[in-house]
């Protein structure tokens, strides 16, 4: 395989420099580039095109290259199939919105979750990635937005939302991030300091893996802390989430509610509204009828969170269904009757299959097909 300049330090790169016969400042040259997210060598243009065309014959910039793109029909969301450099494949989304730009990465090449609603895990896991395969996806997303831009004056790369640059961060696609935590803090600590993202605009989402918040503690950086929770009970969690027979939700809630209060943040409960089709054909509510909510309020009486209802986006392979408008609002009302900070999250790039792991899943689905 190809080295990947990315990976080197500075030394390395120098010294791979030099051993092609070239000028130490060429090093120089190489890694602004690689900051910005140079995709491939030809865009390199200020370095001369036999250099170009030897670096590409020898080397690759990026540890991903982008696969597919699909653009949503609003315009406001890309979604990139990326591979890396041991051919697995990963997802990332980018998202425009009115505060910014937002990315949301993969932190893992599949998913050793199990959870019963979910396209990431179908395919099982593969691997980690390494904090410098987190980062290339952010610059993959910085560099199509550069692309893009109406506007194409230079700027630098300090995530200044008013600058047109990536803004935010989620670390919320396909993985479990406390499952990879050194690898996720060490992206989290680069992407402050190369691309100046605030901690505030950094959120790490979680099964709720317990030790791995209580290292996002021990860390100390004030980022937000979102719980994939999707019900109200240790019974019926653990019917759809297979990590709440380790991790009970008392124990989850304990460890989000000392981070949360050691930084004084609010804490992002992540909640998959389900249905399943009953034998006639209609849609019965698995979490999310009026009952469930009563309890859910209950649950979370007195905690410093935001409620994200997230209606579920159909997986071929999942036996559920997404409830009606109906049943999401009223699930809505009734946290809000009872005092719990609650939004239902609006739906992007449901056209191009944004959620996590579908564009992985399909792209494997029809390599199969192929064969």
């Amino acid at each position: 395989m190809k080295p990947i300049l990315f990976n080197f330090n500075d030394a390395e790169l120098a010294a791979f420099v030099t051993n092609m016969g070239l000028p130490k400042f060429r090093a120089a040259q190489i890694r602004e580039w690689l900051r910005r997210g140079a995709p491939d060598f030809g865009a390199m243009k200020n370095l001369p095109a036999e250099l170009r065309r030897d670096l590409d014959a020898t080397a690759r910039t990026l540890p991903v290259r982008i696969l597919r793109r699909l653009d949503s029909t609003d315009g406001e969301t890309t979604k990139f199939l990326l591979e890396l450099n041991d051919g697995e494949q990963i997802e990332c989304v980018l998202m425009r919105t009115t505060y910014g730009n937002s990315v949301c990465v993969s932190s893992q090449a599949g998913c050793a979750m199990g959870c019963k609603f979910c396209a990431s895990t179908l395919l099982g896991l593969k691997r980690n990635l390494s904090a410098s395969e987190i980062m290339a996806q952010v610059l993959v997303a910085q560099w199509e937005l550069r692309r893009t831009r109406t506007d194409k004056t230079d700027v630098r790369p300090n995530g200044d939302p008013n600058n047109g640059d990536v803004s935010h961060i989620v670390i919320m696609g396909t993985g479990e991030p406390l499952q990879n935590t050194e690898n996720v803090i060490d992206f989290i600590e680069r992407a402050n300091r190369d691309l100046g993202i605030g901690w505030r605009r950094i959120t790490v989402s979680t099964c709720g893996i317990v030790p791995g918040i209580r290292r996002l503690i021990e860390w100390g950086r004030p980022i937000n802390l979102a719980i994939s929770l999707h019900a109200p009970t240790d019974e019926l969690r653990g019917q759809i989430m297979p990590i709440n027979n380790k991790y009970p939700l008392a124990d989850v809630l304990a460890a989000a509610d000392e981070f949360t209060a050691l930084h004084n943040r609010q804490l992002m409960i992540e909640y998959i509204l389900l249905g399943r089709k009953n034998s006639d054909g209609e849609t019965e509510l698995f979490n999310a009828t009026p009952q469930h909510a009563e309890m859910l309020s209950r649950l979370l009486a007195g905690k410093n969170c935001m409620v994200n209802l997230i209606p579920w986006n159909a997986v071929d392979e999942r036996d559920f269904a997404s409830p009606s408008g109906n049943a999401v609002h009223r699930f809505q009302d009734i946290l809000i009757k009872n005092g719990i900070h609650t939004r239902i999250r609006r739906e992007r790039g449901t056209d191009i299959g944004s959620a996590c792991g579908q564009l992985r899943l399909n792209n494997a689905k029809n390599k199969g097909n192929k064969k």
